[in-house]
């Protein structure tokens, strides 16, 4: 089955109206239909970032509702995609990935994902493919 990851900077987008890639993120969202992926790692990240850009109430609310989704699944990164992410980390030392991209790269690769809703062009350096 076709699923597609969604990178820290998609929820973002999705929620700040001010985010120059709302309206396309927005978009996107409204029509899709696949399943959609994301881990414990990028669920921390948003959330530290919508708490610092817009307020606790924003980031609670967002929490509240990626913790109860049906649309949405919450991975967890394991030992293993910790350990294939900080090889990916070590290796590309001329890339600025967060640790946290690392992760999604090494849990992508592991769950068989190809697709990805970001806006960070390190996944589509790493060989995925961004869907907006």
């Amino acid at each position: 089955m076709e699923r597609v990851f969604v990178d820290t900077s998609g929820w973002y987008a999705l929620v700040d109206r001010r985010d120059p890639a709302h309206k396309a993120i927005k978009a996107w969202f409204e029509q899709n239909t696949l399943p959609l992926i994301t881990t414990d790692y990028v669920f921390d990240e948003t959330l530290t970032l919508i708490r610092a850009e817009l307020g606790h109430r924003v980031a609670v609310d967002f929490g509240e509702k990626l913790r109860s989704s049906v649309w949405a699944q919450l991975v967890l990164v394991t030992v293993e995609d910790r350990e294939a992410a900080w090889g990916i980390f070590k290796k590309f030392k001329d890339q600025r990935f967060s640790f946290t991209d690392c992760t999604s790269f090494a849990v992508m690769r592991r769950l068989g994902l190809s697709q990805v809703l970001t806006v960070d062009r390190h996944f589509r350096l790493m060989g995925f493919v961004l869907v907006v």
